[in-house]
């Protein structure tokens, strides 16, 4: 049994959710190869075969995946997956991009977002918002596999894979690049950070919203915040956390003025601690808290950073 884990990069880094990934692949058992896609890979691909558990880094060094692109990464899942039973990709922006078209292609279906593995063909994940759990099982030759990072701790760094050049014959006539706008922040990446400050529709407005940036610079947080606030324009959609937004589990999760809707908790409940503060007693929030207070939070974080 052989599984395929495709690695996620950005700026020359190697994504941290692969390491997560390459976990999920452990659970399942089998030689794991690690594919590298983009252009200029060198300290990508050397980073990847410090991962443990990995036997191989396969290395596809082309301008043509100079982007990610989705439709040339297909084709070359493709023009490998026939030497594996498993591909999986962190359930990401450029892994739900992807992997369902290699699963189309390959004509298999795709498993989306496991948070366990029970054995090779069987995997759990949430159903209804994170209130139910499905145990899917796939019988087919070719699994095709999103996983939860957040479910699989991180393995560590001390492998020594071998790493090999993969000839990638891919000509993509289908997409091309135009541009990209990027958010710049010298704060933690809102999905890899230890410590995350939120805030909701509770904050009033956008600019209410700065109040939160003192106590997360000092706890060295990212900041996010509920659809609620996202919907009202107080913040950019990057920022949301919940179903629909980015799914975190921090060490530390800092709920500002958030009433706890059942499609924000689906995306933070699995914090290690999480703490509440929100003026209404009765808001859901404080049922998965750890720590909760009732208070005014224009009172309560003023004070909050001046104790920190």
């Amino acid at each position: 049994m052989s599984i395929l884990v495709l690695a996620e990069h950005h700026d020359g880094q190697l994504a941290d959710a692969t390491a997560h990934v390459v976990a999920a692949a452990q659970a399942i058992g089998g030689d794991i190869d690690v594919l590298v896609a983009g252009q200029d890979l060198g300290s990508i691909a050397e980073a990847a075969a410090k991962l443990d558990g990995v036997a191989r880094v396969r290395v596809a060094d082309s301008e043509v995946f100079a982007h990610q692109l989705a439709e040339p990464l297909a084709d070359l899942l493709v023009s490998l997956a026939d030497d594996y039973s498993h591909v999986l990709a962190a359930a990401s922006t450029t892994g739900k991009n992807v992997l369902p078209r290699l699963a189309a292609l390959k004509d298999v279906a795709q498993i989306s977002e496991i948070i366990a593995v029970e054995s090779a063909d069987t995997f759990k994940r949430p159903i209804y918002a994170g209130n139910a759990i499905a145990t899917v099982q796939s019988g087919d030759a070719l699994k095709v596999i999103t996983v939860r990072s957040t479910a699989f701790d991180a393995v560590a760094q001390e492998g020594s894979a071998s790493v090999e050049a993969v000839d990638a014959a891919v000509d993509n006539a289908l997409s091309s690049f135009v541009g990209e706008e990027l958010a710049k922040s010298d704060r933690p990446e809102l999905g890899a950070a230890r410590v995350v400050v939120s805030g909701g529709r509770g904050m009033g407005s956008g600019e209410n919203f700065k109040i939160l940036d003192s106590v997360a610079d000092k706890l060295g947080a990212a900041i996010g915040a509920s659809r609620a606030a996202v919907d009202a324009g107080f913040v950019p959609n990057d920022m949301q956390v919940g179903q629909t937004g980015k799914i975190v589990a921090p060490d530390l999760y800092i709920a500002v003025g958030i009433s706890g809707a059942i499609q924000h908790l689906a995306g933070m409940k699995d914090s290690k601690v999480i703490v509440a503060i929100n003026k209404d007693e009765e808001a859901p929030i404080f049922q998965v808290a750890d720590y909760g207070l009732v208070a005014d939070l224009f009172e309560a974080i003023p004070e909050l950073d001046s104790k920190l």
